[in-house]
């Protein structure tokens, strides 16, 4: 509450500056961001004044602040994150690295892992797309991550040690940034991921009218098992993707077949006792962990247009529309897709998102009709497993940031 209180007080005397710049500490820059959602959407009301992942009847709510602190000696170079949210809060990035003199870079510690079109999926939008919600885009983990840049290729390679840690919050390994397969305990989560590889590769055509990067991306890695309930596993994902701008067009295509091969011993079993199905794993981030499908594809488009205005308080504004859906090998699961059509608006230090979320199966998009049932699987809510309601809900909202 103390957090969401400050937060809330810098942004309001935000509102009369527009200018931003970071703090320079000897080789050091310090910097960060507070942001705040303004919700509306088709949630149900518990009578309270608290929002039930957002209030339908509109509401704003603190959504993060956070402090960035870069640094850069000649090739030495850093970066370090942390957030804190309103009951939780973690380290987002925290590596060190080495810039060499041919286009190549190295970074050790808590990094990005290189996967898929972009840093954030196919998406533009604060939601981003279905991707990150199944731990392939955007995930921070612990390892060593090196980076080459030729004319036409950009090639990454990566190992990692460890998924990134839990750290502040009510939830046990779930108080983290990205969605990573968690073990705390509880049915569908007796693994952990370790010894991951990561292979990008992207070719740039380097076009005048119309460039266009076209890669393919691998990663593998080990799920060390709890071995009371499970037996030690893999997994791995593979993707083709694509980026494509034509003047200020911008397409972005990814398709992506996933495995988390879950192998759960006969003796074990959920709340009721029955057995556990291999269709799910427990996958957590944002201080909460619920199971995901196991196992499936998962296809996601993004298109976006960008435009300046001709006004000074206006730096740009990028229309777009992204879709995702994740479809689940499991023949009774139904498949869980996400449609967000909005525009981001960039004046100075301020960076506002303006979103309708449309989903059938995204945990922060509604909660009408959900029910958390006597299991997992015969949960009815909307989410990323079973997904057994299978009803569309609808979330507007709108993300004010302010970087500074």
């Amino acid at each position: 509450m103390l957090i969401r209180n400050i937060a809330l007080s810098f942004m309001v005397s935000c509102l009369v500056v527009f200018t931003t710049s970071a703090i320079e500490i000897g080789d050091f820059d310090l910097g960060g961001v507070i942001r705040v959602n303004y919700v509306n959407g088709d949630y149900s009301s518990d009578g309270s004044d608290a929002a039930q992942r957002g209030d339908n009847g509109g509401n704003f709510e603190m959504d993060v602040f956070r402090l960035n602190l870069d640094y850069q000696r000649g090739p030495y170079i850093g970066k370090a994150e942390y957030r804190w949210y309103d009951g939780y809060n973690f380290l987002h990035t925290g590596w060190v690295g080495y810039d060499f003199k041919d286009n190549a870079q190295v970074q050790v510690g808590l990094n990005r892992v290189p996967f898929g079109v972009g840093a954030y999926g196919a998406a533009n939008s604060w939601f981003f797309d279905q991707y990150y919600y199944m731990g392939l885009s955007d995930d921070m983990d612990v390892g060593i991550k090196y980076t080459r840049s030729y004319e036409h290729w950009v090639i990454d390679m990566a190992y990692y040690i460890s998924a990134e840690s839990s750290y502040v919050g009510n939830s046990e390994e779930s108080a983290r940034y990205s969605y990573d397969i968690v073990s705390n305990g509880s049915p569908y989560s007796h693994y952990e991921e370790e010894n991951q590889f990561n292979l990008r590769m992207v070719y740039k055509t380097l076009s005048e009218t119309m460039p266009t990067d076209v890669g393919i991306s691998l990663q593998w890695g080990q799920l060390a098992a709890d071995s009371t309930y499970a037996e030690d596993s893999d997994a791995y994902a593979v993707a083709a993707h694509s980026r494509t701008q034509y003047r200020n067009w911008t397409l972005m295509m990814q398709l992506t077949q996933y495995d988390y091969n879950a192998k759960y011993k006969d003796s074990a079993v959920d709340e009721n006792g029955v057995p556990l199905r291999n269709d799910l794993i427990m996958m957590g981030a944002y201080d909460f962990p619920w199971p995901v499908a196991s196992k499936g594809i998962i296809p996601s488009v993004a298109l976006s247009y960008t435009l300046t205005p001709k006004v000074d308080w206006i730096d740009s504004i990028t229309f777009y529309n992204d879709y995702s859906v994740i479809i689940k090998d499991a023949d009774d699961f139904n498949d869980s897709a996400l449609n967000v059509t909005g525009m981001a608006i960039a004046s100075g230090g301020w960076y506002i998102y303006v979103d309708y979320a449309y989903s059938n199966g995204n945990y922060f998009v509604g909660d009408e009709g959900d029910v958390y049932g006597d299991s997992y699987l015969n949960s009815s809510v909307g989410d990323f497993g079973a997904n057994l309601n299978d009803e569309w809900k609808g979330r507007f909202n709108i993300n004010f940031g302010y970087y500074f």
